[in-house]
């Protein structure tokens, strides 16, 4: 098994409801790609500490995965560079 820690924000400007369904999605990509989600945080509406898509801020989702292959994890790159609610991620393999 190899572990995965999985960051991204979601823009500001989407509504509650919204915000968890993006959340949501991309829990079920991961699980439907054979991902195992060990640990969700969501670390709800924070200042960046730059602008990113003329954004000063967003909401934080943290995804610990564990996966057999990367299947899961390449699909959710894949999605999550194309998706215009998501504007910035990061996947970081863990030792």
């Amino acid at each position: 098994m190899r572990n995965y820690e999985i960051m991204f924000i979601v823009r500001p400007t989407l509504g509650e409801e919204e915000i968890k369904e993006v959340a949501k999605n991309f829990e079920n990509i991961l699980v439907t790609n054979g991902g195992k989600i060990t640990n969700f945080k969501d670390y709800g509406k924070r200042d960046l500490a730059y602008e990113i898509k003329k954004f000063k801020s967003g909401y934080y989702f943290l995804f610990n995965v564990e996966a057999n292959d990367d299947k899961a994890i390449n699909e959710f790159n894949r999605l999550a560079l194309i998706n215009k609610e998501v504007i910035r991620h990061l996947i970081t393999k863990l030792d």
